[in-house]
This record gives structure tokens, sequence and C-alpha cells, in this order.
């Protein structure tokens, strides 16, 4: 009887979710392996892609059929990083470092190797480069130089995933370990370890008006970490079958998407954090396997995805 009334109360609540109409625009196929990242451009129609193939391409959504190569590297690419100030490109080329590109003049600027671990995060804010590293470290370098500022030694396991609050004056950095640790921007000191996951932490976000800290797991649990009430937790949600590999926010702060690898997107109430949408296969003719990276962007409200399948797909969201 219990089981009855539990998935009633699933249907009422699927029932009374808003009507948001879902068109996929296009499919886009120009890597040859996994897409693992995607990135923000100079304007609003343009973003970088990346992936197993070690090809870094620059797209345009107002001619998305001519995506053009920037660079190639040896290695997969997990994590880029466009640094607008700068019209600067830092990609994470994994075992080997990061290179920045200067995409305006089309040419390197520099490289430097970090060890010899994966990178998979990167972040740049005032002339500073942080990056997540597979050996548990956070590099802080300087973007000009490419000198060390400091390196962060926090776990054995994976820094998966940083986030950037200047108004907290934080950043957050997910690891394998199951935490979350806070920094303070200001001198790299610790200011709090969450152990916030049963197993890896795989994304962390701020909200756009900076009041939450949004992380999701391997666990497929979505956490909501208050920021003005000292990171503490305020939602625990079940959102997907299997790992969250990322999440991004809309444009105007009013929705998230999470992505997983169980090959869905889902749409997310960033006020009230309840369900509004599965984006999938068998709906709307989605990805065949793991989503890796969302992005959101201001041109005409589209919102992109990557995935293992070598596509990234490109979809209109109306609320």
């Amino acid at each position: 009887m219990n089981d009855y009334f539990y998935f009633e109360s699933k249907i009422a609540a699927f029932l009374q979710m808003p009507k948001i109409q879902v068109d996929k625009v296009n499919t886009l196929g120009g890597h040859s392996d996994c897409v693992y990242t995607l990135e923000r451009g100079a304007s609003s129609q343009h973003f970088f892609s990346s992936g197993g193939d070690g090809v870094v391409a620059l797209w345009d959504l107002n001619d998305i059929e001519n995506g053009r190569m920037i660079v190639k590297v040896p290695s997969s690419v997990y994590a880029l990083c466009y640094y607008q100030e700068r019209d600067v490109l830092v990609i994470g080329q994994n075992f080997d470092g990061i290179h920045l590109v200067d995409i305006g003049r089309k040419k390197e600027l520099g490289s430097i190797k970090l060890g010899t671990s994966a990178i998979f995060d990167i972040k740049v804010i005032k002339d500073r480069i942080f990056v997540g590293l597979a050996n548990g470290e956070i590099h802080i370098l300087d973007l000009k130089t490419l000198k060390t500022i400091n390196v962060i030694k926090a776990s054995d396991k994976s820094a998966r995933s940083i986030a950037i609050s200047e108004v907290n004056g934080h950043f957050a950095v997910g690891f394998s370990d199951n935490f979350i640790r806070i920094y303070a921007l200001s001198d790299f000191s610790l200011v709090k370890e969450i152990e916030a996951h049963k197993i890896s932490v795989f994304t962390v976000q701020y909200s756009p008006n900076q009041r939450y800290l949004v992380s999701g797991s391997r666990d497929a649990h979505l956490k909501i970490w208050n920021t003005q009430k000292g990171y503490e937790l305020q939602e625990s949600i079940v959102a997907h079958m299997f790992a969250i590999n990322h999440l991004d926010f809309s444009p105007d702060g009013k929705h998230f998407v999470t992505c997983s690898m169980d090959k869905s997107i889902k749409v997310w109430d960033a006020e009230t954090f309840k369900l509004l949408k599965v984006i999938d296969k068998a709906r709307h003719a989605g990805h065949g396997t793991s989503i890796n990276k969302v992005l959101w962007t201001n041109h005409n409200n589209l919102l992109l995805s990557a995935s293992d399948d070598r596509s990234i797909s490109i979809w209109d969201i109306k609320f």
C-alpha cells in the first residue's frame, strides 16, 4: 500500500510540472571521439568544444555548419576556460599541462607542464588560473607569467570541479574523496570542509545570486548548500539514475540544468529546486550515451550538451 501511494504522489508531481517546450535545433558531429567539455566564447553566439580527440573547436551559433579547429593537442582535453579580459583560451591537456592561446591572433602564448596528472577543471579570475588535477592538487598560476602562485594539496583523490564566488570571497572545489572544500580567494586558506556526498563530487557551481553552492555527484544526488548560513545543507535530491557529470544555470538565473551518465538532461527551478523537465533520447531524440557537459548560452537561450556519443546537441527551451 505504501508503494502505491508513493507512485501516486510521483505521478501527481509529474502532472503538476509546468509546460516547457523543448526542441532539438541541431546536432554537431565534428569530433572523432567523446566530447568532454564546452566553454563560452567572446560573444554569446560563440562557444568552444574539445574532448578525446584533442581537437579544440570554435563554433558560431549563427553559422553552425562552419566550426573551425583552433588547435589540436596530442592527448584528450577535459577542461577549457575562456578568459574574456585578455581574449585567451586556457586548454588543459591531460598528462601534460595547460596551454594559453590568444584567440584573436590565433597564437599560442605559452604552456606549462603540471606533472603527469589529468586536468579536470580550469577557472580564471583576475589573471589567476585555478587548475584542478587528478592527483588532488589545485594549482594557482599567474596568467601573464605562468609562474606558480600556490599549490594546494588537500587530498590524494582528484580535484574534479572548481567554482568561484567573488561576492563570497571563496572558491569551492569538489573532490573524489566525497568532500567539498571551501577556500578563501584572498590567501587560499581553507575556510570549510564538507563531507558532501557518498562518493566523488563531479561538479560544483555557485548560483548567479551567490546564495547557493550546488553540487552533483557520482552518487546521483544533487545537493544545495546555503552560502549565507555557512554552507549549511538546504536540499538533498535524488536527481538522476547515475552520476551527475555537470550542471549549468540559465542566463537569467531562474533555472539550471543537470546532465548525467544516465543519458538525460534535467531542467530545474533555481528557487524551489523542483524538477521541471526531463530531456532524453526517448522523448526528444537526445543523446544515446553519457552526457558530459552542458552549457546554457545567452544566444536565444539555447542550451548545448556534449556527450560520449561524439556529438554536441543544441536545444531550444521555451518556458
